[in-house]
């Protein structure tokens, strides 16, 4: 027997844990710009729309960034009139990524309903991401997010190298708080706080979210996102929620990476996220049974297995 067939994981809640926790799903886009080969854009569409049927809410889509920085995702006006249905049908948000006012143009005119901005918590990336330094990049930003927010549309701030940057090293949380504090004066409905290289340990965790409510940045509108370098992930997750955050990003099958850090590994996989959240009896409306097919799937699509331990779990075969 399977072992969800024996009633696997066996749920025992822990105590101070939210009842449900949204996972903010990053594959199509986190996922897929980090691969060597570029995906078809009807693969893209496939795997949006399973991901959809596997009972994710928030499924981030592509990136309206220009082709020449990341010719994986220069399909986007073509992929996302292909999913964009999944939101009257299913109620699926689809994020964006938009780099400045040109790529926020270009989504607004195909009916996008919720963007990003992507900011960084470093100069050393600011510089490599955006050629441009922080203070430079939340001036490019504001006017993508007045405008946006001007559109009724809803705004999520990305903060990368949170928690270590593979130039500068250790980052002091007062300069990843002011970052945010800075999105957030902006206008940005929700942060996302980047473990960008996957360096993040539990308590620096846990001291970042309590400096942020300490300058005015309330715990219910930040996310997290982890990468499982050194196997922290899902650690840095639960400290998360032990601090009361609800939403959680994650990749199916654990597709993605980090470019300036050549031993990161991918985001935290979806399906290792939510075998540990069944079993703690936080509700996420996935399934896990169909979220690992997906996964599979695409790994095939993409010629090698899934990194995500859970998708290997379930997924073998004698």
């Amino acid at each position: 027997m399977s072992t969800p067939e024996l009633g696997l994981p066996m749920v025992v809640p822990a105590q101070d844990l939210p009842a449900r926790v949204r996972i903010h799903e990053v594959g199509a886009r986190d996922g897929l710009q980090n691969e060597k080969a570029t995906v078809p854009t009807e693969v893209k569409a496939e795997f949006i729309r399973r991901l959809a049927d596997a009972g994710l809410t928030t499924i981030e889509a592509t990136s309206f960034v220009h082709p020449k920085w990341v010719p994986q995702l220069a399909d986007s006006e073509q992929l996302f009139p292909l999913v964009s249905d999944l939101g009257d049908t299913a109620g699926v948000r689809l994020p964006v990524l938009v780099p400045n006012e040109r790529g926020l143009d270009r989504a607004l005119a195909l009916g996008a309903r919720h963007v990003a901005v992507f900011a960084s918590a470093t100069e050393s990336f600011a510089k490599a991401n955006l050629n441009r330094t922080v203070d430079e990049s939340l001036a490019m930003f504001e006017p993508v997010v007045s405008r946006a927010r001007a559109d009724r549309a809803h705004v999520r701030g990305y903060v990368s190298m949170c928690f270590g940057d593979p130039w500068e090293g250790a980052v002091p949380i007062h300069q990843v708080v002011r970052v945010c504090r800075a999105l957030l004066d902006m206008g940005c409905d929700e942060l996302s706080l980047g473990d960008t290289i996957g360096v993040a340990t539990p308590g620096h965790v846990q001291n970042l979210l309590a400096e942020l409510n300490e300058e005015g940045v309330p715990t219910s509108v930040l996310g997290v996102h982890f990468h499982d370098t050194y196997g922290q992930a899902l650690a840095n997750t639960l400290a998360s929620l032990q601090h009361g955050v609800t939403t959680v990003d994650a990749s199916a099958g654990g597709l993605g990476g980090c470019p300036y850090a050549k031993s990161a590994t991918g985001n935290l996989a979806t399906e290792d996220l939510v075998w540990m959240l069944q079993g703690l009896g936080i509700d996420t409306g996935v399934d896990l049974g169909r979220l690992t097919a997906t996964s599979v799937w695409m790994a095939g699509q993409l010629g090698r297995p899934s990194p995500s331990r859970t998708v290997k779990a379930l997924s073998h075969q004698e």
